[in-house]
């Protein structure tokens, strides 16, 4: 690589992440890449628990019940209150939105 391209590419990586340095870019664009993957992951497991929250409800109300359970949504609010602090308490809200469905 010439000196003007690898110092293009350094201007573009830094540029890209907000580094100064191309050794902080690097760490950054693979942490970036780890973010990715764990976001992935994590919306590939709210879409299974919307799954798993669907037969949940279609049994409920199959039986005669209600679609939600209140008290039940209030364990999984606290649950996250009390694993994330404040911010879990509005995840978990979006999640349950998430997960209500439209059945």
């Amino acid at each position: 690589m010439s000196t003007s391209t690898a110092a293009t590419a350094t201007a573009t990586a830094t540029e890209k992440t907000g580094a100064r340095t191309e050794e902080a870019a690097d760490l950054i664009g693979n942490a970036r890449e780890r973010i990715d993957s764990l976001d992935d992951r994590i919306i590939g497991l709210i879409q299974e628990r919307m799954a798993v929250s669907a037969v949940i409800q279609e049994a409920r109300i199959t039986s005669g019940g209600r679609r939600v359970n209140l008290s039940r949504e209030m364990e999984v609010l606290a649950h996250y209150r009390d694993a994330l602090g404040k911010p879990g308490t509005a995840l978990a809200m979006t999640m349950l939105e998430l997960c209500r469905g439209r059945i």
